[in-house]
């Protein structure tokens, strides 16, 4: 039976010291302006998934995912000397993908804002198509008087 818990600061731990050995320790000239987002380990604790983000384009991405392949075991090694557990996870890096799905949502909820004015500008100068209260209302004996007397 796996700890989720345990799982959970271990992969706390493993965010928080792959960021600072980054900062710190490796000196790789291919490594961009990069930060660790999120770190996910297997409920083993065998396998641990590092998240990152880099600012800049295609190019810088893609140097920056060498750098960290080539500093994989160097940042295994900081990542087992620091956590103290008896086996160390296993280290893959994957450039997360929020800053690309933020901007898509940004902008569809932009979209979304300029339909809705434009639904709400037409709305504005718009009137009923029938009468205003298009319900039947029960007529009352007073009302059929009034009726009469204007025929």
């Amino acid at each position: 039976m796996t700890d989720t818990a345990r799982a959970r600061k271990l992969a706390d731990r493993v965010r928080e010291v792959v960021a600072e050995a980054l900062e710190k320790r490796i000196k790789d000239p291919r490594l961009g302006f990069i930060t660790v987002t999120d770190a996910r380990v297997t409920g083993d604790l065998q396998h641990a998934t590092v998240f990152y983000t880099v600012y800049g384009d295609d190019e810088e991405r893609a140097s920056t995912a060498a750098a960290l392949e080539s500093a994989k075991g160097v940042l295994r090694s900081e990542v087992g000397k620091r956590t103290g557990i008896r086996l160390t996870p296993t280290l893959e890096f994957v450039a997360d993908a929020l800053p690309e799905n933020a901007a898509a949502m940004a902008d569809l909820i932009k979209v979304a804002n300029e339909r809705d004015a434009e639904v709400a500008a037409l709305a504005n100068g718009a009137k009923f198509a029938g009468e205003s209260d298009p319900y039947k209302k029960p007529v009352t004996p007073d009302e059929d008087d009034d009726e009469d007397d204007e025929a």
